[in-house]
């Protein structure tokens, strides 16, 4: 179980610039995504150990004190056989206290072992859910900054497109309008310059008479 904590703890304190510095790795952030996934399945496993050794605690301790509670009802049967003077009876009695004091024994020093371990499995475990959560903090941090320069990015495609001829398309524009202006007015000029000639030459005529 120790060498499975080392495994897992130093798989999740492995540097993560240097998976995120990878040229190759198109998408960072998605890789962290999956990283941080395949993590968080090793923290339910090793929660899941956690769990059993706090069972394996409690087992322990059901069979200290049924082992206990055996050899002290042996020992205080064994007083009575003695006193009975039934040897026999004393005597199985006496092995009887003997084998439970013993399994007794056996399970408290189990069971303090257990304790033991249990303590130093929640502490790594802990430490490995502080790990996992600076992971995920980090990982917003770095969605913020890769969103940024996202946004950035885009604007200054904008912005450079724009620059190269800031103002090429409202000039052309502004030709088109120029050309669409004179086009009409040409076409009104020609349309109406017989009409205007027409009323010349009548006033002009209107003129020569009144002058004759």
């Amino acid at each position: 179980m120790s060498n499975l904590f080392s495994r897992i703890k130093e798989s999740i304190s492995a540097d993560l610039h240097t998976m995120m510095d990878k040229k190759e790795q198109k998408n960072p952030i998605a890789a962290l995504n999956q990283y941080l996934r395949q993590s968080e399945q090793e923290k339910e496993k090793v929660r899941r150990l956690v769990d059993r050794q706090y069972q394996l605690k409690e087992e322990f301790t059901r069979e200290y004190h049924k082992a206990q509670d055996m050899a002290d009802k042996r020992l205080k049967q064994a007083g009575v056989a003695e006193k009975a003077k039934e040897e026999q009876m004393h005597a199985f009695a006496i092995k009887e206290y003997e084998d439970y004091r013993a399994r007794a024994d056996r399970m408290k020093v189990s069971r303090e072992e257990a304790v033991e371990q249990l303590e130093t499995l929640e502490q790594k475990y802990e430490e490995m859910k502080h790990k996992l959560k600076d992971m995920h903090l980090r990982r917003m941090e770095l969605m913020g900054r890769e969103n940024v320069a996202r946004a950035n990015h885009q604007m200054n495609k904008v912005v450079e497109a724009t620059s190269e001829k800031p103002f090429s398309k409202f000039a052309e524009m502004e030709q088109y309008i120029e050309n669409l202006e004179y086009k009409v007015n040409s076409s009104y000029y020609r349309s109406t310059f017989d009409s205007k000639i027409a009323r010349l030459e009548k006033e002009m005529r209107e003129q020569t008479a009144e002058t004759n």
